[in-house]
C-alpha cells in the first residue's frame, strides 16, 4: 500500500514551438498506471500539427515495460499521422528498454494471397513430399524403440504396465462400443436396403445376404472400425501426448530416466491392437443386425431364411480375412498418432494442427492398408 501511494501519476505538457511540438513527459509510466497512460494519450496524436514532434523523458520517473508500450504506441500514431519525432532526455536505462519494445513489436497483418504459378505448386509438392518422409522417418524411429522396449518386456515381464494398458483398452474399447455398434447397425442397414433396391429389379433379392454377409466381413466392418478408432482414439491419443509435450511431462521423464516409449506409447499401442480386432467384431455382429432387420421389413427376408442363407455365402475365411487387418491398422493408427503427439510445440495452435493432422493421416493410411490387403488377397486367391 505504500508503494500506491507513493506512485506519481503519469503526465504530458504540450507546447508549440514554431514548426516544433514539445511533449514533456513526467511521473511514472509503468503498468500500474497503464489505463491512465492510454487515457492521456490518446487525444495527443490528433492535436498535433507541426513538422517535428519532440518527446522529453527528462521528467519521467519509473518506467517499465508496459509503459514503453504506450509510448511506443504513440509515438507509431504521431509517425503514422506525418510528424517526424525526436526522443530527448533518455537515460540508457530507459533507451535500452525503448529498443527491445521496438525490437518486439510484432509485423502488421499481411493476407497470405498468392497468384498460381507452376513453380510454387511443385514447391508445395516438394514440401508436401519431404514432410511425408520425415514422418515415416519418425514412425521408423518410434517402430526401433518399440522393438526394443518389447524385447526388454519379455526378459523382465514386470515391466510391462499392465493397468496402464488396461486404462487405455478402457478408454479405447469399452468406450467405443456404443458409437461403433451404431454406426456398423446403420451401414448394415444402408448395405442391405440399397442392395435390395437394386436386385429387386433382377428377381435376385435373396443375393443381397451374400452381398452384406461378404462386404461387411472382409471390408466394412474393420474399415468403419478403423476410421471410427482413428478419430475417436487416435486423436485423444494426439491430443494427451501432446498437452504433456506442451507441460514439459515428457521432459520431466527423461529427467528421471524413465523410457517414454515404454511409458506412454507402449501401452497405448498394446490397448489400441487388443480393441480393434474386439471393435471388429462387435462392427461385425452389428452391421449383420441392421442387414438381417432391413431385410426382414424391406425385402419380406424372414431371419431363418437370412441366417440360412448368411451360412452358405461365408465361412471361416471371409470372417478371418476381415480380423487379420485389425492388429495392422490399430499399430498404424497409434503410431501416427503419436508421432503427431511428440511433434506439438508450445502453443494450442500446434496441439490443434497436429490432432487434426493425425486423424487425418491416419484415415488415408487405415484405407491405404485395406487397398493393399485387399490386392494381396487377391493375389493369392483368398
Amino acid at each position: 500500500m505504500a508503494f500506491l501511494n507513493q506512485l506519481n501519476e503519469p503526465g504530458c505538457a504540450l507546447r508549440h514551438e514554431g514548426e516544433r511540438v514539445i511533449l514533456s513527459l513526467s511521473g511514472d509510466w509503468t503498468i500500474l498506471s497503464a489505463m491512465a497512460a492510454e487515457t492521456l494519450v490518446e487525444p495527443l496524436c490528433t492535436d498535433l500539427h507541426a513538422v517535428v514532434a519532440v518527446v522529453d523523458f527528462s521528467a519521467i520517473g519509473r518506467l517499465d515495460t508496459a509503459g514503453a508500450w504506450v509510448l511506443h504506441k504513440l509515438r507509431g500514431r504521431i509517425e503514422f499521422a506525418g510528424t517526424r519525432v525526436q526522443l530527448a532526455g533518455l537515460t540508457d536505462e530507459h533507451r535500452l528498454l525503448l529498443n527491445e519494445v521496438d525490437a518486439h513489436h510484432p509485423p502488421g497483418f499481411v493476407p497470405d494471397v498468392h497468384r498460381f504459378s507452376i513453380v510454387r505448386a511443385f514447391e508445395l509438392t516438394g514440401r508436401s513430399v519431404v514432410e511425408a518422409w520425415q514422418d515415416f522417418i519418425a514412425m521408423l524411429h518410434i517402430l526401433g524403440s518399440l522393438s526394443m522396449v518389447v524385447a526388454t518386456v519379455l526378459f523382465h515381464p514386470k515391466r510391462l504396465r499392465g493397468i496402464a494398458i488396461a486404462v487405455q483398452f478402457d478408454k479405447t474399447c469399452i468406450g467405443a462400443v456404443p458409437i461403433v455398434a451404431l454406426m456398423s447397425f446403420l451401414i448394415g442397414a444402408i448395405i442391405s436396403q440399397q442392395g435390395g433396391f437394386y436386385l429387386r429389379q433382377f428377381g435376385a433379392d435373396l443375393f443381397v445376404v451374400d452381398l452384406a454377409g461378404v462386404l461387411v466381413l472382409r471390408e466394412i466392418g474393420v474399415l468403419l472400425t478403423a476410421i471410427m478408432v482413428a478419430g475417436r482414439s487416435g486423436s485423444a491419443f494426439t491430443a494427451e501426448l501432446g498437452a504433456m509435450k506442451m507441460q514439459e511431462e515428457i521432459d520431466a521423464l527423461h529427467v528421471i530416466g524413465l523410457n517414454v516409449t515404454e511409458v506412454l506409447i507402449l501401452p497405448r499401442l498394446l490397448a489400441l491392437m487388443a480393441a480393434i480386432p474386439v471393435l471388429t467384431f462387435v462392427s461385425d455382429i452389428a452391421a449383420l443386425a441392421g442387414a438381417g432387420l432391413v431385410s426382414w421389413s424391406y425385402l419380406g427376408i424372414p431371419p431363418q431364411a437370412f441366417l440360412s442363407r448368411l451360412q452358405d455365402a461365408i465361412n471361416l475365411q471371409t470372417f478371418l480375412v476381415g480380423m487379420v487387418k485389425a492388429p495392422f491398422m490399430a499399430l498404424i493408427i497409434g503410431l501416427i498418432a503419436c508421432v503427431e503427439g511428440l511433434k506439438v510445440g508450445g502453443s494450442a495452435d500446434s496441439l490443434g494442427q497436429h490432432t487434426t493432422m493425425s486423424v487425418v493421416k491416419a484415415i488415408f493410411l487405415v484405407i491405404v492398408v485395406d487397398g493393399l490387403f485387399a490386392i494381396f488377397f487377391a493375389a493369392i486367391n483368398v
